[in-house]
């Protein structure tokens, strides 16, 4: 029976929500192929992480030490493709978050894979659907290769249903790879709002807001969602660029997003089309966001978002 590898993403011991899309593709691949799913995390932490997704239903392999306690892309690609030989895995999955990209190239070259990257829908045993041109044109690749490494956006497969019963958790045995690289510092970027790729409201700022996010930072807290911004804003270096939403920044698809003074340019609008409800605020009211909106307001974003501020706060 064939194997379908997930590869995992965690951070101080919890599951990425990513991860879950990727047990969901994995699961449809293995349903055309009648292959088996398993899954590895790496790092430390990777042992409480694998737990949660043992839940699923799913056998999970554990790398944690010393080599692997940064998440160089160097040690983990070693070590999940060591994993992948190991258990004779004729298709590896991850997601595709800045983790799942920095990795999935090596690992395709360690096991002389062929790659399908930001996949959108699986298609076939070997075919898979991806998107070009920013999402203008949807592609059906095939992958000939025998083995096979596949990263999926998160925001088009929805997390599975938790199983009966868990998988087992396996710590496995993994050389300590040598890495050329060396980990120096992580300045991670803390905040009390919900991550931006996992929140189900997200708030997001354009160039509309001409560097002022306070409207957009109160809505935010009110509707306790993430805070997103423009490449515009980001490029200005009014905002970092881990808040940045579009094609080169990160994919998001929250039951609500609300995009203030965003004209709606297609790079952006491929990070956020997927969004259950869209809602747009801007003084243009020829603005390309409006097309994709579910509701449109032509306004200016700092009379409108105090007001909607405000009123939330009276439905709470």
């Amino acid at each position: 029976m064939a194997t379908i590898l997930v590869v995992g993403e965690q951070a101080h011991g919890h599951l990425k929500k990513a991860t879950l899309s990727a047990l969901t593709a994995a699961q449809q691949i293995a349903q055309k192929t009648g292959g088996q799913v398993i899954g590895v995390l790496v790092g430390v932490g990777a042992g409480e992480a694998a737990k949660e997704l043992a839940g699923y239903g799913i056998p999970v392999h554990v790398v944690e030490g010393a080599a692997f306690d940064h998440a160089l892309a160097e040690t983990h690609s070693a070590a999940a493709a060591e994993v992948a030989k190991k258990a004779g895995a004729g298709e590896v999955v991850i997601a595709a978050t800045a983790y799942g990209k920095d990795i999935a190239p090596r690992i395709a070259a360690k096991l002389g894979a062929g790659l399908a990257s930001d996949v959108l829908a699986i298609a076939g045993a070997n075919q898979f659907k991806r998107a070009m041109w920013a999402g203008n044109a949807i592609a059906t690749v095939e992958v000939t290769t025998p083995v096979k490494v596949v990263t999926v956006r998160a925001t088009e497969f929805a997390a599975p249903q938790k199983a009966q019963g868990a998988g087992t958790v396996t710590p496995a045995q993994v050389a300590a790879p040598q890495p050329k690289t060396r980990f120096d510092e992580f300045n991670e970027v803390k905040s009390a709002r919900p991550e931006l790729t996992e929140a189900r409201v997200v708030v997001s700022g354009g160039r509309g807001t001409k560097g002022d996010f306070k409207p957009i930072e109160q809505l935010a807290d009110v509707l306790n969602a993430a805070v997103g911004a423009s490449r515009a804003v980001v490029d200005a270096g009014w905002q970092p660029n881990d808040l940045q939403v579009g094609q080169t920044g990160k994919v998001v698809a929250p039951q609500l997003y609300v995009a203030a003074g965003i004209s709606g340019a297609i790079q952006h609008l491929a990070g956020m089309k997927g969004s259950k409800t869209i809602v747009a605020i801007n003084k243009d009211a020829e603005a390309p966001i409006f097309q994709v909106a579910d509701y449109g307001l032509v306004a200016d974003l700092f009379k409108a978002l105090p007001e909607m501020a405000e009123a939330v706060k009276k439905l709470q």
